[in-house]
């Protein structure tokens, strides 16, 4: 069984009807072939908050929202709590550096703090996994 990090935008490329990643589609069959995730606790508000969004621009329908959350608190993520030090040292400075958003930089630190890979689809987070040598799924 593998761990690893798991950031927003895979999860809601699954749900978007006009949205087809192949990492995407490989991270849902790494989740149904046993494997589990790990997202900082702000995970959940950041997946809700694209779905609510895309509601409103008529991109998905409430039924189709709700039947996707319904799937998606069945997902093994740990969620984990970054301390205040770290979201003001490490993360800041990850954020800096790699021209990161905070939320974007808390993934990739706990890639980092817990030696695991990193799935995203965002470009930026995939360029910051390369220069620091984080592995991405």
């Amino acid at each position: 069984m593998t761990r690893f990090v798991v950031d927003a935008s895979i999860v809601l490329n699954w749900c978007f009807p006009d949205e087809n990643a192949p990492a995407a589609r490989k991270v849902a069959q790494m989740f149904q072939q046993g494997d589990s995730g790990v997202a900082p606790a702000f995970w959940p508000h950041e997946v809700l908050n694209a779905l609510l969004v895309g509601e409103k621009r008529k991109r998905i329908s409430r039924q189709l929202l709700e039947s996707f959350l319904a799937d998606l608190v069945t997902l093994p993520v740990e969620l984990q709590l970054v301390p205040a030090d770290a979201v003001f040292g490490s993360i800041q400075n990850l954020g800096r550096d790699y021209g990161l958003t905070a939320y974007d930089a808390a993934y990739l630190h706990i890639a980092q703090a817990s030696n695991l890979p990193l799935a995203t689809l965002d470009a930026d987070l995939i360029a910051a996994c390369r220069r620091s040598n984080i592995t991405l799924v």
